[in-house]
């Protein structure tokens, strides 16, 4: 199947890191579907990617967060682009530095577990039997590793992030010949754009070439690649036989 023919539907693509992946994919020639609550974040999507790309990337405005929300956009999107043949999840936040467990409330540890665990459940159990069958499919779930990040004040995300990462683990070993390419790609890392970079981080546009080529190449599954650094992006991604 041509890049051409399929449609990857990139969940939290308006963000940093799909923002990034995004791009890519379209670059690719892949046809892109992005949901979003926010439609000005969809608008500064539209104006981010090369505009030679612009009738392949098709965006929703939903939330799939929420179990009515994901099936919603689900039937929106459907409608509109026919058939998903590949999913990317980088659902969540770049970086959350609260305050220590005793000085937050329960509202704020259910507001980062939502964030981080619940909406990457409910959109994959609504999109998941999209491409669950099919083995020219793939489904690819982009984390984080601040599960060993833990600082001051960064208690609460080290709870999501753990959780997140157990429950892409838990997917691997409840599904262990699933015809679709299940992979995760793991960010020991920060990722920003070319404009706010840090040292150690890695760039969102890097990251978005080395996730597509994953996706171009769906000869893997059940693989974890763990990128801590800049050139992880090129040995652990682009470089290994996929």
């Amino acid at each position: 199947m041509s890049n051409s023919d399929r449609l990857v539907l990139a969940l939290g693509g308006a963000g940093t890191v799909g923002s990034g992946i995004v791009k890519a994919l379209l670059d690719k020639g892949f046809k892109v579907a992005v949901i979003s609550r926010d439609n000005g974040r969809l608008d500064r999507l539209r104006t981010f990617i090369s505009p030679n790309t612009k009738d392949n990337l098709f965006t929703i405005v939903g939330n799939v967060g929420s179990e009515d929300g994901a099936e919603q956009a689900k039937k929106e999107l459907l409608e509109s682009v026919g058939k998903v043949t590949d999913v990317v999840s980088s659902l969540g936040f770049s970086w959350w530095q609260g305050g220590p467990p005793h000085s937050q409330t329960l509202k704020d540890l259910h507001w980062v577990i939502d964030t981080l665990l619940y909406s990457t459940f409910v959109s994959w159990k609504a999109f998941f039997p999209l491409v669950r069958d099919d083995s020219s499919c793939t489904y690819t779930f982009i984390t984080g590793g601040a599960e060993k990040l833990l600082m001051p004040g960064t208690g609460f995300l080290t709870v999501g992030a753990a959780s997140a990462l157990s429950f892409c683990q838990i997917l691997r070993e409840e599904y262990p010949e699933l015809p679709c390419k299940l992979n995760q790609v793991k960010i020991n890392a920060g990722v920003a754009a070319p404009d706010r970079m840090a040292p150690g981080y890695l760039d969102h546009l890097d990251l978005g070439v080395a996730v597509a080529s994953l996706v171009e190449k769906p000869n893997s599954s059940h693989s974890v690649f763990t990128v801590s650094c800049p050139a992880d992006l090129k040995t652990v991604l682009l470089d290994r036989k996929l």
